[in-house]
């Protein structure tokens, strides 16, 4: 029987590093995965850079974000957004908070992110806003209460991503392979909607546009060629990749072995002849 729960701390772990590698993520920011047996619990690694964690670090924790076991490290003290989340929306099965840079001037203007390609219609239909202020008054910015990561999953609502004020994006899944995408294309996204700007004369997705080209390339296939290359970037970074050596039908190897056995009993014959 395949052991679910050490499969899923693996694409944990690599999800972490492939969103780092691509450049969303930095030292700050973290990726979680609801159980994959368990919906009353979710995965998170201890409060450690995405672009470190690997398998082992990968904690369980309960929907009120307190840790299963206990744990002497240090967790994220965010982390409740993650909880919060999963407890207000069954379907979401994986959550990621950043703070790319191609989002923050979003998120410092109030200026509303639009799908400006195909791929950036992962955005959604909608994409909210949060302002600790309007609930809370001035804070340190850190999401660390319950009252304040509810207050974040309400604004998240119905919708994939919600923007932060002054601080930086959640983002949601149905799967990690989803949240990964989605966080990638999103930020990527950001980045040609600031550009676009500066040229002027900017047109985005139009609402059915986005309706259909978001579920489109959430497909099984789209995703499943982005992972393939993520994985190998990926593997190329941290220096584990080698190119698969393909090896011949078998006719041909059985064709090769004649040939060479045809010429090694020829080479026999003219060495006995001199």
């Amino acid at each position: 029987m395949p052991d679910n729960l050490k499969d899923a701390r693996e694409k944990l772990a690599r999800a972490n590093r492939i969103i780092a590698n691509e450049g969303v993520i930095d030292a700050f920011g973290h990726v979680s995965l609801r159980h994959p047996t368990d919906p009353g619990r979710y995965l998170m690694c201890y409060s450690r850079s995405p672009e470190l964690v690997q398998a082992e670090d990968i904690l369980e924790f309960t929907l009120d974000s307190a840790p299963v076991k206990p744990e002497q490290r240090r967790l994220y003290s965010e982390r409740v957004i993650h909880g919060a989340i999963y407890q207000a929306r069954p379907e979401v099965n994986a959550v990621c908070h950043h703070h790319a840079a191609s989002l923050l001037p979003f998120c410092v203007s109030g200026v509303v992110p639009k799908p400006m390609y195909h791929l950036g219609a992962t955005l959604g239909d909608a994409v909210p806003f949060w302002d600790a202020r309007d609930d809370f008054g001035d804070t340190n910015l850190i999401v660390r209460t319950p009252e304040e990561s509810e207050s974040l999953a309400r604004a998240l609502g119905p919708n994939w991503i919600v923007l932060m004020r002054r601080h930086g994006v959640t983002v949601a899944g149905r799967t990690l392979e989803e949240l990964v995408f989605r966080t990638i294309y999103t930020a990527r996204n950001a980045a040609v909607q600031i550009q676009a700007h500066v040229l002027g004369n900017v047109s985005p997705l139009t609402e059915g546009e986005t309706g259909l080209a978001g579920p489109y390339n959430l497909q099984p296939g789209p995703v499943a060629r982005a992972f393939e290359y993520w994985n190998v970037r990926l593997d190329k970074a941290e220096g584990n990749w080698r190119p698969a050596v393909k090896r011949a039908p078998a006719a041909a190897r059985k064709s090769v072995a004649k040939s060479k056995s045809v010429s090694k009993k020829k080479t026999e014959r003219r060495e006995r002849g001199r």
